[in-house]
């Protein structure tokens, strides 16, 4: 029984690490390093839970909620701003993308508070619902539709134009 658990886990966590990494990136502005440490730590977190993760519904969004958690439990930690590295992640292949609008759309978030950031990440990169991203992060739908308009207004006044074309090499 233990072994079929943790070969389902093990199943689990092969094909979702790659899109939790992805949000973790964007998540953390950039920083490759702490995108890997939370990706683990929510891993780690879900591992320690899988019996009961593994009965309900949607174990991939309860780690996507528990990602969240986990990077806004960090940036509660350690509230210091650090700076993003200078070098981005390697790019899916079959992706053509500047990576100087990368570097734009990864230096804007960067400037966002955490939690904002965390809103636009569940909302635009992540495609969920107000309700569903409210849920992720323990505040109410009218705090998400907030820090949602606020952090788009300060999005497009940093990049200027259409976000569309900037969010789409990510």
């Amino acid at each position: 029984m233990r072994r079929a658990r943790a070969d389902e886990f093990r199943d689990f966590a092969a094909g979702r690490t790659g899109h939790l990494y992805r949000s973790a990136c964007l998540l953390t502005a950039g920083d490759t390093h702490l995108a890997e440490d939370l990706v683990q730590e929510t891993l780690g977190r879900v591992y320690a839970m899988w019996g009961r993760i593994a009965r309900i519904d949607n174990p991939a969004g309860h780690a996507q909620t528990l990602l969240v958690r986990t990077y806004l439990g960090h940036r509660r930690l350690h509230p210091a701003g650090e700076r993003p590295p200078e070098h981005m992640p390697d790019t899916p292949s079959g992706r053509s993308d500047d990576p100087a609008r990368r570097i734009a759309l990864l230096g804007a978030l960067a400037e966002l508070a955490p939690k904002d950031r965390a809103v636009v990440v569940l909302r635009y990169w992540e495609d969920r619902s107000v309700d569903e991203t409210a849920d992720a992060m323990n505040v109410s739908s009218a705090t998400v539709r907030t820090r949602s308009t606020r952090s788009l207004a300060q999005l497009r006044e940093r990049l200027g134009g259409s976000l569309c074309e900037l969010t789409a090499t990510l």
